[in-house]
């Protein structure tokens, strides 16, 4: 066997010879309705979505979730009883009951949700909690997922998550059950 070198020039002289790439294909399309197609899509996923949002959250949450305890909010619609940035690690979340936060971009074809370390302080405070709550603008919705990969949010962050529903687990015949690990229940509140 040759040098280092030796072997790198004989795969430069028989490599195959360059062509383009394939023009990706243009999936951006509008749906009429991306509310409807985002809470349709985020049910099949046992995921929950509110289109008029409550009066007032803070009583919502309330009602909503009356053993909960320790609540996390990042967002000042709601306060909470936990501030994520008095969370010392990754593991310290575990015990939440319900995480309040508010989401830059929706993707109406997958019922999906964004959250980014931007949003969230602690990264794990979306999915260690018991209960989770996201705030999400009508107008921060994608018609697919090609349109969220490129939007700003996304690409701006270090840490970036795209959220579908409590996380499922299907056997062999078929049953899914939710949760499986994760969260219990995902409430998305459209709201400005």
């Amino acid at each position: 066997m040759g040098t280092r070198e030796d072997i790198l020039t004989a795969i430069r002289e028989r490599r195959p010879p360059s062509r383009e790439l394939p023009q990706i294909p243009d999936f951006h399309h509008k749906a009429d309705d991306l509310t409807g197609l985002f809470a349709a899509a985020l049910a099949r996923l046992d995921g929950n979505t509110i289109t008029q949002p409550p009066d007032d959250l803070q009583q919502w949450l309330t009602r909503t979730f009356p053993h909960a305890q320790r609540v996390c909010s990042t967002v000042p619609e709601a306060a909470g009883t936990i501030n994520p940035a008095e969370l010392t690690d990754w593991a310290a979340p575990a015990d939440i009951d319900v995480t309040v936060v508010r989401s830059p971009l929706g993707v109406a074809e997958t019922g999906s949700i964004l959250v980014t370390e931007k949003e969230l302080g602690v990264n794990t405070i979306a999915t260690l909690a018991e209960h989770l709550v996201v705030l999400l603008d009508p107008v921060d919705l994608v018609d697919n997922i090609h349109t969220a990969y490129s939007h700003p949010s996304f690409q701006d962050a270090a840490y970036a998550v795209l959220l579908s529903g409590p996380s499922g687990s299907a056997d062999i015949g078929g049953v899914t059950v939710h949760p499986a690990q994760g969260v219990t229940t995902l409430t998305v509140i459209l709201t400005p």
